[in-house]
């Protein structure tokens, strides 16, 4: 059995101000979910400080990746590095071909030389570059060009305290201060474009309810159009304003979710859709009864079945009447009216 050791990786990034930097990991990382985990959290965290956008495909952000492979107990072997992986999807797929690739080399009894290897994601395989012999092919000496760079202690401490809210601790606020199942806090924070979007729709509002249409109704939109929240005709605010109307009755559930699609579509505020096609939730009580009056008259058989113990037919007699009424009936107005009269 084989232990795979991406040894180190180095991320470049060239697009964040005029400086290039580079963050080399510590040799801990195991397996290729390990590598994908870290690259999508660092860039995570380097979005939040608005210090790299992390957009491998552009150049943005680029990983080399060390992979050795070892014995389980065995020390550190010959590792050989993959330069320039643009994206996390192939920078799982080179650890996995280049230590499979290790494995093979050693146990067919040769072994493997210390190079500088590329990725081929069409072949799944690496490539040889050059080979990397000595220390000083990896330039570990002193730069005479750099000047010693000393920082202060109490500079970094105010450097601190300008942070902004990172992504672990936003996501946990979210648990305590809304609620939130783990998962879901995970989903919200994980760009902050988004989580600012989330917390507009929730002020003020149903934290959860909230976060079940971002999640649910506006992510879907966002895929099913190709749209960024940057660019989607649905803002924060007018999402919000959906909501509202579901809160003070205005609509129900079911007509919100088509006025959301309209919203989607043109654009428009909710309200101004609601007003337009007349989708104001029924709460007339005379209404609603003569609707379920209709429903029963129509099918005498279910009503029949019904009283003979058959009490699951409850939501088709629901169903029916909602239908009725184009879907604008209240639905606790419509249980209650066809509990009275199914009593009768």
């Amino acid at each position: 059995m084989h232990d795979q050791d991406p040894a180190r990786s180095y991320i470049d990034l060239n697009r964040c101000g005029v400086a290039l930097m580079e963050i080399v990991s510590e040799p801990d990382i195991r397996t290729p979910e390990e590598a994908g985990a870290y690259l999508r959290k660092l860039r995570t965290v380097l979005r939040y400080l608005g210090t790299c956008d992390g957009n491998m495909d552009e150049g943005s952000m680029r990983a080399d990746v060390n992979v050795s492979v070892r014995q389980a107990g065995e020390a550190f072997r010959t590792r050989c590095e993959v330069k320039n992986v643009n994206s996390i999807r192939f920078v799982m797929q080179a650890i996995e071909a280049e230590a499979k690739r290790q494995v093979e080399v050693w146990e067919s009894g040769g072994e493997v030389r210390q190079e500088t290897r590329l990725f081929d994601p069409v072949r799944g395989e690496t490539r040889s570059m050059r080979s990397k012999e000595d220390a000083h092919d990896y330039r570990y000496f002193p730069d005479p060009d750099l000047l010693p760079l000393v920082l202060e202690q109490a500079w970094v401490e105010e450097l601190r305290e300008k942070l902004p809210e990172l992504p672990d601790a936003k996501r946990a606020r979210f648990v305590r201060e809304y609620g939130l199942p783990v998962y879901d806090a995970g989903v919200l924070v994980a760009e902050q474009v988004t989580a600012d979007f989330y917390e507009t729709v929730a002020k003020g509002r149903d934290a959860r309810l909230a976060a079940n249409w971002v999640t649910g109704d506006f992510f879907a939109a966002l895929n099913r159009t190709g749209k960024t929240i940057e660019t989607s005709p649905v803002s924060a605010a007018s999402l919000g304003g959906l909501l509202d109307l579901m809160a003070d009755g205005t609509i129900n559930g079911r007509i919100a979710k088509d006025v959301f699609e309209e919203m989607v579509e043109t654009g428009a505020p909710a309200a101004e859709i609601v007003e337009t096609k007349g989708l104001r939730q029924v709460t007339d009580t005379g209404a609603i009864d003569a609707a379920v009056e209709k429903v029963l008259a129509a099918n005498p058989d279910k009503l029949a079945e019904y009283k003979a113990g058959k009490e699951k037919l409850f939501g088709f007699f629901v169903g029916q009447v909602m239908k009725a009424m184009a879907g604008k009936g209240n639905p606790a107005l419509v249980n209650e009216a066809i509990k009275a009269r199914l009593k009768d």
